[in-house]
């Protein structure tokens, strides 16, 4: 007789801890639990709890793991979804943990002994450090897939990791950091505006290979949701929901974005109609290319002096503003003056005329001006009687 599993599965982020300090990845646990790797995520993450059969065979796993005192050796790990293209695209990189508030990596033994003291924690620019080393590298192909240029691919994931040096705060806590500064870095790289910028009106010099520029090629055609919502999906390897989120659709529509970029490819490269051969082609011709990310302490600084420069701009406009409403308020008038009324017409007084010759009527009237005394009438004077 089967006995059935009652006792609570422990919390997502306890399901998480325990899959780690058995080094054991998404896709070995899913092959372990006959499941696919995005259900186990979805029991990681909280979105989702198994339950029958499959909660038994989860909760009986994750106890052998919670009682084991050290990780067993197993064989090179797989990656996980976020960082599966990492990996394929740079395959000299060591991984490093993308959690920036992670502790350094110590012995399985002694991380379960104790907790890692307080002084062990990293600072904020080696968490920084740490995120940008493990993601920069293959977020710089990713966005060189998406607009077929090397300099602006740089420059978006640059700017996708200053802006998160400056809202540093809110990434470290996020739960995922490396897919927000994936989702800013693509956003940058698909904004529109770069077609006005006059180093980006002329294209750039295509890859060498020719089917690594018929690909490039096909991809560019794509519209920009398309070519992200293919990257995403069969380059990085997320699952459909994950994929709508982070190109902010909905799942049918995501859906549909993949499917129609997969029959634009498959009708010009009809070799790359199956998915996994697709997305090992994405890897090779982005490989391809030497893309360097600039060092970290670089990305950093460059972070602060733009911080700095768009603070001093915003204290000079300030104090602009407030001295032109100083000088007015100083040079406004402070009584009420009233208007000065229009001019009336005076009987008897012709109207001023243009220069020129006066006509007859204003010779005669100017003769029998002057004509007249010019005190003006005599005074009668009273006489005494």
């Amino acid at each position: 007789m089967t006995q059935s599993f009652d006792t609570p599965l422990p919390p997502p982020k306890e399901r998480r801890r325990l899959r780690e300090k058995g080094s054991l990845t998404q896709a070995q646990l899913a092959a372990r639990l006959g499941v696919s790797r995005e259900t186990v995520r979805a029991w990681e993450t909280g979105r989702s709890t198994p339950s029958g059969r499959r909660k038994e065979s989860y909760g009986k796993l994750l106890a052998s793991l919670a009682a084991t005192p050290s990780a067993e050796a197993r064989g090179p790990q797989e990656p996980d979804g976020d960082s599966k293209l990492t990996v394929s695209l740079s395959k000299t990189e060591k991984p490093k943990p993308a959690t920036p508030t992670a502790a350094p990596a110590q012995a399985p033994t002694a991380t379960l002994a104790a907790p890692a003291p307080a002084s062990a924690a990293p600072t904020p620019a080696q968490a920084f450090d740490a995120l940008y080393a493990f993601c920069a590298p293959a977020l710089v192909r990713q966005a060189y897939l998406l607009t077929g240029r090397r300099e602006l691919a740089r420059e978006s994931v640059e700017q996708a990791f200053q802006v998160a040096w400056q809202r540093w705060p809110e990434v470290a806590v996020d739960p995922d950091p490396a897919s927000w500064v994936r989702a800013t870095a693509y956003e940058y790289a698909l904004s529109p505006w770069h077609r006005f910028r006059p180093r980006y009106r002329h294209p750039e010099p295509p890859p060498a290979d020719a089917s690594d520029r018929a690909l490039l090629d096909v991809l560019l055609t794509l519209p920009p949701s398309y070519r992200r919502t293919l990257l995403l999906y069969d380059g990085v390897g997320l699952g459909l929901p994950e994929t709508a989120a982070e190109t902010e659709a909905s799942t049918p529509a995501a859906a549909s974005r993949l499917m129609h970029a997969r029959s634009a490819i498959a009708a010009r490269l009809p070799h790359l109609a199956e998915p996994d051969v697709l997305h090992r082609r994405l890897a090779e011709t982005a490989s391809t290319e030497r893309l360097r990310a600039a060092k970290p302490p670089a990305v950093r600084m460059g972070s602060e002096r733009r911080a700095r420069f768009w603070t001093r701009a915003a204290i000079a406009i300030t104090v602009a503003i407030i001295g032109a409403t100083a000088l007015t308020v100083h040079s406004a008038p402070t009584r009420y003056e009233p208007p000065v009324p229009p001019g009336e017409t005076v009987p008897g007084v012709p109207p001023r005329a243009a220069p020129g010759t006066l006509s007859t009527a204003e010779l005669t009237l100017r003769a029998k001006l002057r004509a007249e005394s010019a005190n003006g009438p005599e005074k009668l004077l009273p006489e005494p009687r």
